[in-house]
């Protein structure tokens, strides 16, 4: 359930005019730009952008990142954002760091929709001129690189409905494969790569009905493993993925400090979809709320956006 506060009706052209004037002067007015993005939707933020372009001829997303700084300026931009526009740019930059981020990719991979992906993966050939799969391909090797090839390559069907048979038969293969340690096997990544997320989550359950333990902890033998860490991660975000969320959350914000881009992309990503239940679950197995920990260990504009991101502003 989404966490995000927003009017049902908006003016687009009134919220540019008066985003533009936040921006004009000795000073820009930060609360009245988090007072009307941080209180609209994925189609009221676009037509805001539009409206913006159409005005003043230039890209609302580049007059913010002149006005703004910080994790406050790199948080709305996201955003303000088209959502697939914003899940390719993470994912481009998470494959250019020096050490690729995989988790993110998996991440966008198997936490969004067959439809969300084919977005992500349109507007990542549009604004890099490579398709998705060729630069995970090009910065990724070995096994690693045939999973996470797979998973963002696939369209999964997105029904409820699953067979029987098949979930039984294929935790059958997961079982036998883990068992020799085959884990990048090619049965395990095609199942991973091809079925839908109903019929994984049968799979996965009868894995832990038939066999006792659930198939995470049957990849626990070496917790370092950076292919199995990318394994877990998959089945961890295709199963429950609410819960995979509120463990980023509860890792990006500790008393050893905060990891602001973890946190800024758990909740921008999130707020319009589930944020209400990752939050329960936060609060659940951390005995404090979201919104306690963000007011405690964030500042400024950027906890004023986060916070009205929650819905508590």
């Amino acid at each position: 359930m989404s966490s995000l506060i927003a009017p049902r009706d908006s003016y687009p052209i009134e919220d540019a005019e008066n985003i533009k004037k936040a921006c004009q002067g000795w000073g820009t007015d930060e609360n009245a730009i988090i007072s009307i993005l941080a209180h609209r939707n994925a189609p009221q933020r676009k037509l805001i952008r539009l409206s913006y372009q159409e005005i003043y001829h230039e890209d609302l997303i580049k007059q913010l990142k002149s006005e703004l700084s910080g994790n406050f300026e790199r948080a709305i931009c996201y955003w303000t954002m088209d959502p697939s526009e914003r899940d390719a740019k993470l994912a481009n930059e998470a494959l250019n760091k020096a050490t690729v981020d995989y988790k993110m990719i998996i991440e966008i991979a198997c936490t969004r929709t067959s439809e969300e992906l084919l977005a992500v993966r349109r507007s990542y050939r549009f604004l890099f001129k490579h398709s998705l799969e060729e630069d995970v391909a090009l910065k990724t090797n070995g096994p690693i690189r045939n999973l996470l090839v797979a998973i963002v390559s696939t369209y999964r069907y997105e029904g409820n409905e699953w067979d029987k048979g098949a979930a039984q038969s294929e935790a059958s293969v997961f079982h036998e494969q883990i068992g020799k340690k085959a884990f990048d096997h090619e049965e395990i990544i095609r199942i991973l790569g091809t079925r839908s997320k109903a019929q994984l989550c049968a799979a996965f359950n009868y894995y832990k009905d038939l066999h006792g333990t659930s198939i995470s902890k049957g990849l626990l033998i070496d917790p370092i493993d950076d292919y199995l860490v990318a394994l877990r991660t998959v089945i961890r975000c295709i199963k429950y993925p609410q819960r995979y969320f509120a463990k980023v959350l509860r890792n990006a914000i500790n008393n050893l400090g905060t990891e602001e881009d973890a946190l800024s992309r758990v909740i921008i990503t999130r707020a319009e979809k589930d944020l209400n239940e990752i939050m329960d679950l936060y609060s659940k197995r951390n005995n404090t709320t979201l919104a306690n920990v963000v007011a405690q260990y964030t500042s400024g504009d950027y906890k004023t956006f986060l916070l009205a991101l929650l819905g508590n502003i």
